[in-house]
């Protein structure tokens, strides 16, 4: 990939996304540039993959191509504003900052520039992410592909329109929060049982993995998938049961659905 690309701040989901990226090989270090307020965390990049740390945000957004903005939301519009006369026509700006829309970053750096907004997860530290890709107008079909293969360095990507991001929010941005109390529940009934605590993660997270990597690999329903598990008069039909009686299904419905609610009034505000 012939493409600079720039990182203006690399806390721990714009250090992700770097770190994929120079896994990948697609692009070398040389042809990245960053800058964070921390400077030791440009420094360390610096000495260890030859990454160009630069002085200011102003610096990388008048160096690159492609120019991720990772910082936190509440500060992003200054961030904007302070390069915005540094970006090339050409230069994508890549927002991965929850609840800023497409028009909020337009209004900043002109509504010509090209612009891609990311609803990344916390799985990306990992290289396992589900990201939402959504550009606006100005971005073509093959720098769309380019954007695509720089996130799939992180994990999987799909095209979203923006009125849709928000439920990506519920269902993949806050959920993995959601997944970590349930494998912290399905261990601690381990425990009860008289596993040991380390084994009971263990055995917990594996039994997560594994059910979504045979739902995503077989594309079978997940209903099927628990009907297999599910034997006559066994030890899964019971726990079900119990799972219907406590609500579990509306539990999970009813959280999704606040979080979905707060990244639409975050949204509006």
């Amino acid at each position: 990939m012939e493409q600079r690309i720039g990182f203006i701040g690399i806390g721990n989901m714009g250090n992700a996304i770097l770190q994929g990226i120079l896994a990948s090989n697609i692009v070398p270090g040389t042809q990245i540039y960053v800058y964070d307020p921390q400077l030791d965390k440009g420094q360390a990049l610096n000495q260890s993959y030859s990454i160009n740390n630069l002085e200011s945000a102003r610096d990388v957004a008048r160096e690159s191509d492609i120019v991720f903005i990772a910082v936190k939301p509440n500060i992003i519009v200054d961030v904007l504003n302070d390069i915005q006369k540094e970006l090339k026509k050409n230069t994508i700006v890549i927002s991965i900052a929850a609840g800023v829309t497409i028009k909020t970053i337009a209004k900043c750096v002109g509504y010509e520039q090209k612009i891609v907004r990311v609803m990344p997860n916390t799985p990306a530290l990992v290289n396992a992410a589900m990201c939402s890709i959504t550009p606006n107008t100005e971005v073509t079909d093959e720098e769309l592909t380019i954007v695509e293969s720089l996130l799939n360095c992180i994990g999987a990507t799909e095209i979203v329109p923006e009125y849709l991001i928000d439920a990506v929010v519920g269902a993949s941005g806050s959920s993995p929060a959601f997944v970590f109390m349930f494998i912290e529940a399905l261990a601690d009934g381990a425990v009860k049982g008289g596993l040991a605590r380390k084994q009971a993660y263990k055995f917990a997270a594996q039994a997560v993995l594994g059910s979504a990597k045979l739902l995503l690999e077989t594309g079978k329903h997940p209903g099927e998938l628990k009907d297999m598990v599910c034997s006559p008069a066994g030890t899964t039909i019971e726990g079900v049961q119990m799972l219907e009686e406590k609500g579990f299904r509306a539990a999970i419905l009813d959280a999704v659905e606040a979080a979905i609610k707060k990244s639409k009034d975050l949204s509006e505000k």
